[in-house]
């Protein structure tokens, strides 16, 4: 009972100490594992200190899970990641082995949770959050006492330590139960932490400590495989990855098993490595480390054979649309964003092949694509939870809804009378179809990165306002020359219907554009009626009816 109940306040301060490491800087943490995963060996780096710092590989890897899924990071550096996620949770082995066995700090334990409790419960702004991780690690302490106290009555009663690891299916068994043990505490440093605790009360001798501590490192990986089930496949390569590797380096460890030990009792002789919990510790950073060295360097073939392994289902659009990060509202945002961006892109080729006759059938292929991933989004959105306005990510629910609206707009708007679809080969529109094509062009280039200019949201903008003026401008000459006899009524009438529809086309491409663009880089989204107005999409009683900002 005393090493259940030891287990058991060593996983609730484990808790509290990551999600108040979390809750205190875990927006910190986010934005510094995006920013520092570009390159395969940055994005390593950054696993393997964000893991150190929240004490969890699991947190680690389902937050990058999440990135993936909604494409803030890519595959391979989703992998460089989850290997440094790997390398990381070895650091748990060390706080246990060199803090919480080495000095007795149990009487200690005690005033740090009580001063971590009373923060939290009367602390006033960020000091709540401070409590959390004070009071986790006071309960660790007393957790890794507790589970000390149990392990020393057991080896009275039950003692296994001088037998030998023996034969390769005894091998199997023990790492076998390092699975199971991380299995059920579902946390790899609980395991280790009662994988050391019986090692250094002699419960079990080094050789069985060290198959306990293959088994438990190969068994963290359930936690991936259960956050990438539901999920899409970002999510399974992601979670799939980490359990080759994990696999791989404990596999690797029990061929070896015999070197390493060599290998520890060098470095005991040669550098005074202490023996018992410290060495194990060693050990766990050292055959995970061997994995690191495997890996690293073949990390784009890794990716590679993956992808092809678990290869995409789903079309490109919606891609990014997994339900396991709607829990974060931030994330299940990035992800519509980018699947609304992909979808703005198609729909304006979609649109400009429109405007193209040799192409028909091909754009109502493409169209009725982007209609199934207007859906899934428009259900996708709906399902995020409410973000209270004062956040700011409450602004980007916004933009997206705007966003949203647009499409919808735009893309019921593809269906003009067939009078005015045969009007745009009339020599004299030539200038307004060519201005909206090149708008269409400019923007989904834009949307997929391909337009080079940072300023391509303005010159999208300066376009549509150019649509505009050609619109104003040709309106009363068509007119004119209608009075006078030179075009025939019912074909001016028609010709001024297209230009409306092209000015709509334009007016939407723009403020989905605008909206896009403003999502990401985060800044204020409103425009007036006024300022419409001002730069001629509406203008007095030939205003084309737009929606209201």
């Amino acid at each position: 009972m005393q090493i259940a109940g030891g287990i058991g306040l060593f996983l609730l301060g484990m808790i509290l100490m990551t999600d108040g490491i979390k809750s205190l800087a875990g927006e910190t943490l986010r934005q510094a594992l995006l920013r520092l995963a570009g390159h395969p060996l940055r994005a390593f780096a950054s696993g393997m200190v964000v893991t150190m710092v929240v004490q969890s590989s699991s947190a680690t890897t389902v937050t990058v899970i999440g990135f993936v899924s909604a494409g803030l990071l890519s595959f391979s550096q989703a992998v460089g990641v989850v290997i440094g996620a790997s390398l990381g949770t070895t650091g748990t082995s060390w706080l246990v082995s060199v803090v919480g066995l080495k000095f007795s700090l149990g009487a200690y334990a005690l005033p740090l949770i009580t001063s971590g409790a009373l923060l939290r419960l009367l602390g006033r702004g960020a000091w709540p959050a401070v409590g959390l991780p004070i009071a986790g690690f006071g309960l660790i302490l007393v957790g890794i006492e507790t589970l000390q106290t149990g392990m020393s009555g057991l080896t009275e009663d039950f003692q296994i330590s001088g037998r030998p690891a023996g034969n390769l299916f005894d091998h199997l068994v023990l790492m076998f139960v390092g699975v199971l043990l991380t299995f059920v505490t579902q946390s790899s440093s609980a395991a280790m932490a009662t994988i050391l605790t019986a090692l250094h009360t002699d419960s079990i001798n080094f050789d069985q400590a060290a198959l306990l501590v293959i088994g438990a490192s190969i068994g963290t990986t359930i936690t991936s495989v259960l956050a990438a089930i539901g999920g899409n496949v970002s999510a399974k390569r992601t979670a799939l990855a980490h359990v080759v590797f994990n696999l791989t380096a404990g596999l690797i460890a029990v061929v070896a098993l015999p070197w390493f030990l060599d290998l520890i009792g060098w470095a005991q002789q040669r550098w005074g490595l202490p023996t018992g919990a410290i060495s194990l510790a060693a050990f766990h950073t050292a055959f995970i480390g061997l994995g690191v060295v495997i890996f690293l360097p073949l990390l784009k073939p890794f990716s590679d054979a993956i992808e092809r392994l678990l290869p995409e289902t789903d079309t490109p659009l919606i891609r990014h649309l997994d339900d396991t990060v709607l829990s974060v509202p931030e994330v299940a945002l990035e992800a519509t964003r980018r699947a609304l961006q992909e979808t703005a892109a198609e729909l304006f080729d979609a649109t400009r092949r429109r405007l193209s006759w040799g192409n028909r059938g091909y754009h109502e292929s493409g169209l009725a694509q982007v209609r199934e991933a207007l859906r899934k989004v428009q259900r996708f959105l709906s399902r995020i939870h409410h973000i209270p306005t004062d956040r700011p990510m409450s602004r980007s629910h916004v933009a997206q809804i705007h966003v949203l609206d647009h499409l919808l707009r735009l893309e019921s708007s593809l269906q003009p009378p067939r009078a005015q679809l045969e009007s745009l080969s009339d020599p004299r529109l030539k200038a307004v179809v060519s201005q909206t094509v090149e708008l269409l062009r400019l923007a989904a280039a834009g949307l997929r990165d391909e337009e080079q200019q940072d300023d391509w949201p303005v010159n999208v903008e300066r376009a549509a306002k150019d649509l505009a003026e050609m619109r104003k401008h040709d309106r009363p000459l068509v007119l004119q020359a209608t009075a006078l006899g030179e075009w025939d009524p019912e074909h001016s009438l028609t010709l001024l219907d297209a230009i409306r529809w092209l000015d709509r086309l334009g007016y939407h491409t723009w403020r989905i554009c605008h909206y896009l663009q403003g999502d990401r880089n985060d800044v204020a989204l409103a425009s007036t009626p006024h300022e419409l107005a001002a730069i001629g999409f509406a203008d007095g009683d030939d205003a084309i009816e737009q929606p209201h900002e």
